[in-house]
């Protein structure tokens, strides 16, 4: 005896409309909606973002992401360590130096600079979101990657004080020239919204070097920087006007 038809299912309705079955459907998870995040931001720019349009673009309710990030502020922060953190991906970028510091902190620089350039609208969040610690800059802005740079500049024989100033030149300079660069590919510089950091001395314990030199880090030098690579770009200005045939200063 023939069975008569069966009734309609849930998931039979919602491939009449065009839904896929939850079973088909990708999982929602942190990981998943930062890249999103990034996603968005790369498309339409960080003022857009709101919790409700990142839902709509995973097809999902706004309420079903604050499981797994509690809102805005969080998200931010986790788009800002993600994309540092292909850092770690990029052969180019070596942990220590292995030719010496100036390759060190050309491969550094560069991989930094390949970061804002793939996001240049995203990149912005690493100079406003609170760094680990007041004093750590951007875009250096992780205990280990400040350990990485500090550790790496006293293996080639710099001490402490020429160790931390070069710290501050290097991060003075790349966060400078790249917030201009990004500007030019339609990021959103300024306002920056600058949040306070949370300064717990309890979480250096696995960087020595930082914790050393955690109150050279954070004096500040900015009027003598400033006179420096004003200096420096003088410098650089006379040395073209004499490769160009004019006298030199």
């Amino acid at each position: 005896m023939a069975e008569g038809p069966k009734p309609e299912t849930d998931a039979d309705k919602s491939v009449v409309s065009g839904i896929e079955p939850p079973s088909a459907r990708q999982p929602l998870s942190r990981a998943r909606i930062v890249a999103a995040a990034i996603e968005f931001i790369d498309r339409e720019g960080l003022p857009g973002l709101t919790m409700r349009r990142l839902g709509e673009q995973l097809g999902v309710e706004a309420m079903s992401l604050y499981r797994y990030v509690p809102g805005r502020e969080d998200l931010l922060d986790a788009v800002v360590e993600t994309i540092l953190e292909q850092m770690r991906h990029d052969d180019d970028v070596i942990e220590a130096p292995e030719a010496g510091w100036q390759d060190f902190l050309q491969r550094l620089a560069h991989g930094i600079r390949r970061i804002a350039l793939a996001h240049p609208k995203v990149f912005p969040l690493v100079a406003s979101r609170p760094t680990e610690a007041p004093w750590l800059r951007p875009p250096l802005r992780s205990l280990e990657w400040v350990e990485r740079f500090l550790g790496g500049l006293e293996q080639e024989g710099f001490d402490d004080a020429a160790a931390a100033g070069a710290y501050r030149a290097f991060t003075s300079f790349l966060l400078g020239h790249l917030l201009l660069e990004v500007a030019t590919h339609g990021a959103d510089v300024g306002p920056l919204d600058v949040l306070e950091s949370d300064d717990d001395p309890g979480r250096l314990t696995d960087y020595p070097t930082v914790q050393r030199l955690r109150e050279a880090l954070s004096e500040d030098h900015a009027g003598v920087e400033f006179e420096e690579a004003l200096e420096e770009l003088l410098n650089r200005l006379n040395l073209m006007l004499v490769q160009h045939g004019g006298p030199a200063a």
